[in-house]
Formats: C-alpha cells, sequence, structure tokens
C-alpha cells in the first residue's frame, strides 16, 4: 500500500470511500486495475467499462469521484468521451491511462487541455501492466490525490501541507489578502533576475501554458528552465506547445546546451536536469541519478543549482503538483536571497508542491493563476514586484 493510501487510511476515509470509475477496452487491465481500487479501503470500484460509450451512459448513475479513461478504444475513444463525461458530471475529476508513443502522448495533452486532471503512462502490454509497481504505485496515488479534492469541494475543508504528504482540499474562497497572511512572506529580492526557473507537476502542463501565454514577451532577457514531472516523448512535446504559447524557441534540455536569453529548456523525461558554469557560460547538465522525491526529473536538483548560480539574481515559479518535490530548492533560493512565487490552492488542481513551497516561508508571493503571469512579467521587465 502507497504512503498516501495509509495516510488516508488513517484519517478515516474508509468510512467515505473514494468512488472510481474505469475504462479500458483490455479486460485484464479492467480486471487488475479494478482489484487495485477494491484492495485499497480509501477507494471503492464502482464502475468498469470497456468503452467510453458505455462509460458516458453510465456516469450519472454510478456517479464516479474519479475516472480512470484509457485513450484508445473501440466504439468511442477516450478523447472523445471525455468532454462528454465532464459535461454529465462537473465536478469529475478524469486520470487518462496512455502507453509512452508519441502519438498517445500528444492525444493525452490535448485531453489535459480538454479538461482532464492528469495523466498516468500506462505499459505496452498486459503484463507490464500486471508486473510494474510504479505504474501501480502511480496510478493509486494520482488516484486517491484526485479523489480527496473532489471530496474537498464537497466539504470545503483546506488542505495542511505537512510532511511531505499534504492532505489535498479546497477552500472556501477568500480574499487574498487573507490567504498571503497564513504564511510567512519575505521580501522580493532588489536584483532583477537573470532567469526564470519553474517547477510544475499534476495540473503543470494547462497552467504552464496559461502562465507562458502571458510572459512570453517579458522573457527575451533570461533564460528559462523547467521541470514538469513528465515521461519521456510527453516532454518534448509539452516543449512545442510551451513554444506555441510564449512566442519564443522552446526544446528538451540537452547536455552541454549553453542557456541564452528567451529560450525555453525543458527537463527531459526519465533524467534530472541540472545547471553547470563552464567559463563564463551557463550550461545544462542532465543527469541519470536515482530519483529524487519519487521523481525524475525532479525540481529539487534544478533549483538547488538555480540557487548557486544565480544567488539573488534567481527568480522562480511553482506551479501545481502532487508531493513536495521542489521545497528543498525553495529553500536554496530563499537562503541564496532570490525570489519566489508559489501558485495558490483555490487554482491548483493539487496543492501539494505549491503548498509544501509556500511552508517553507521562504516565498515573495502565494498567487492565484491568472496574477503570477502578470506578477513575473513586471519583474522581468524591471518593475516593482
Amino acid at each position: 500500500m502507497s504512503a498516501i493510501a495509509r495516510h488516508t487510511n488513517a484519517a478515516g476515509a474508509a468510512t467515505n470511500p473514494i468512488r472510481v470509475m474505469v475504462v479500458d477496452d483490455s479486460v485484464v487491465v479492467r480486471g487488475i486495475v479494478g482489484r487495485w481500487i477494491e484492495e485499497d479501503p480509501a477507494m471503492t470500484l464502482v464502475a468498469s467499462h470497456r468503452n467510453g460509450r458505455l462509460a458516458v451512459d453510465d456516469v450519472t448513475k454510478s456517479n464516479p469521484d474519479v475516472v480512470i479513461l484509457d485513450i484508445e478504444m473501440p466504439d468511442m475513444d477516450g478523447l472523445t468521451a471525455l468532454p462528454l463525461l465532464l459535461e454529465k458530471k462537473r465536478d469529475l475529476f478524469v486520470l487518462v491511462a496512455s502507453t509512452l508513443t508519441r502519438r498517445n502522448a500528444e492525444i493525452s495533452l490535448k485531453a489535459l487541455q480538454l479538461g482532464a486532471a492528469d495523466y498516468v503512462p500506462k505499459p505496452e502490454t498486459n503484463s507490464g501492466v500486471t508486473t510494474s509497481a510504479d505504474f501501480r504505485r502511480e496510478l493509486v496515488d494520482k488516484v486517491l490525490h484526485l479523489g480527496q479534492r473532489a471530496r474537498s469541494r464537497v466539504t470545503g475543508r483546506p488542505s495542511t501541507p505537512g510532511s511531505g504528504m499534504p492532505v489535498i482540499g479546497r477552500p472556501a474562497p477568500a480574499p487574498a489578502a487573507k490567504a498571503k497572511a497564513s504564511f510567512t512572506i519575505r521580501a522580493y529580492s532588489s536584483v532583477r533576475p537573470r532567469i526564470l526557473a519553474i517547477g510544475s507537476s499534476t495540473g503543470g502542463p494547462q497552467a504552464l501554458n496559461t502562465l507562458f501565454g502571458e510572459i512570453g514577451s517579458s522573457i527575451g532577457q533570461v533564460p528559462v528552465v523547467i521541470t514538469q514531472h513528465m515521461p519521456p516523448t510527453f516532454t518534448a512535446i509539452l516543449a512545442e506547445h510551451l513554444s506555441k504559447a510564449a512566442g519564443r524557441p522552446a526544446a528538451e534540455g540537452k547536455d552541454g546546451d549553453v542557456l541564452a536569453p528567451g529560450r525555453i529548456y525543458v527537463a527531459p523525461g526519465g533524467k534530472h536536469m541540472i545547471l553547470a558554469r563552464h567559463g563564463a557560460d551557463t550550461v545544462v547538465r542532465l543527469t541519470d541519478g536515482p530519483p529524487v522525491n519519487f521523481c525524475k526529473p525532479a525540481v529539487d536538483p534544478l533549483f538547488k543549482t538555480v540557487a548557486e548560480i544565480y544567488g539573488n539574481a534567481s527568480l522562480a515559479v511553482v506551479l501545481t503538483g502532487m508531493g513536495s518535490d521542489g521545497a528543498g530548492g525553495v529553500g536554496d533560493i530563499g537562503r541564496a536571497g532570490g525570489s519566489i512565487i508559489a501558485q495558490d490552492e483555490e487554482t491548483s488542481v493539487v496543492w501539494g508542491m505549491p503548498g509544501a513551497a509556500a511552508h517553507t516561508g521562504q516565498c515573495s508571493d502565494v498567487l492565484p493563476l491568472p496574477e503570477i503571469g502578470r506578477k513575473v512579467s513586471r519583474i522581468l521587465l524591471g518593475g516593482r514586484p
């Protein structure tokens, strides 16, 4: 059982388990995933369907909190079913499951744009699904986090980040000034940033597209480095999407790349991306070390090297995401005199990473997503924070 499952069970969630629907054309996958759901007292399987049409017809009756949705299915595929499911149940969270082909990665990112909450890479074979401990852990953890988020929409209970495993929730709307009052906020650095570093996970692709639509015209004088928790193939396509959103060149970082102003470097899936000095230049280094905070790529290694090289000329943003990756790096940047902005809980799909960052006491602001772009642009252009 996963750490988050144990945490949820201890909180008494088993008395009101998260309702899950599984939609996959493979009877083997439906059976395996359904068994994983039923084995965890924090969840219950309310329906299992072989295609999107059956899921759409049943979603009102079954009333799931979370749907695990396959992409490729007969009769009605996942991408067609997604908006119909969300139309019938507007508070539904959909977790897309797809294999790691470029086509499926493209479709999965399209699904996120259409309203899916997150995705999980699925092994290519049924035997791979059966034997992959990583797939089971990631799937179960994401269902639990999204299910908690769904329940908190009803209860209005806020999240309580801590111990690296936040309880996800959504508070009743509150004025921005009141939200900030619950955190220790540091002053922004008086030094104009020479780099923008961003960390994100669950909900990140949507948030990044929104952010870069705002700041594209403002990043001409600084390089931008991003760690988004994503598998290989997905990160290359994400970079293409961000390039379109920002109107700037974007690509996966390559070992030895010299950072250049106005360019966006995305950590490639399956590698950690860090920065290093090479003479007068700053270069990208890719490392194949073990996962950090269960993630590879991870935010903490990138932020640590940003702090070491840029110090008080660092500007970092922590967007929506599960877990607490990035909090250690936020501490490094804050102690070096840099500035950090965390996304607020109300606009985050999951307030794990930004919540953990906010509670370090090193952030200069905790802002709704629509305000982050405007603030970042003003700072990068030399205005007052």
